[in-house]
């Protein structure tokens, strides 16, 4: 068995063969000797206080079978068009596939647009009127 004090003096390939003897798969391509490192030591620190907790393992479980809450604020779909009059100024915005379309370029971000509008940092949502708060909040 390999001992974490060990890892310290091992080479990339006495890393990767350390890997693939405790998880029993090839390490993931492009890993960092540190990651491989830091893995393996919790690896085995883990399997010699006889693995993770019930609590843990639990918890990861449950999080693995969970849906992904839906996105708070209001679902932009390509096609729709946002409006922000500034300084006297109608910015149109128009949501794609790829992100967002303002003046003829595409971006990224609706942050990324806010600023370049304003010259300030600010929430992309925000600023658009995305995520104003609910009538009684």
């Amino acid at each position: 068995m390999i001992r974490v004090a060990d890892l310290e003096t091992m080479d990339r390939a006495a890393l990767l063969a350390a890997w693939s003897d405790l998880f029993g798969s090839p390490a993931p391509k492009g890993i960092s000797r540190t990651f491989l490192r830091l893995f393996i030591a919790f690896e085995i620190q883990a399997r010699c206080s006889g693995g993770l907790s019930k609590k843990t393992l639990a918890l990861v479980t449950r999080q693995e079978n969970e849906v992904p809450p839906k996105a708070t604020g209001r679902a932009l779909k390509p096609g729709g068009r946002l409006l922000r009059e500034w300084n006297g100024i109608t910015h149109v915005v128009d949501v794609t596939e790829t992100g967002f379309v303002w003046r003829g370029e595409t971006w990224r971000s609706l942050s990324a647009i806010a600023r370049e509008i304003t010259g300030a940092h600010w929430s992309g949502p925000r600023f658009f009127g995305l995520n104003r708060k609910k009538a009684g909040s």
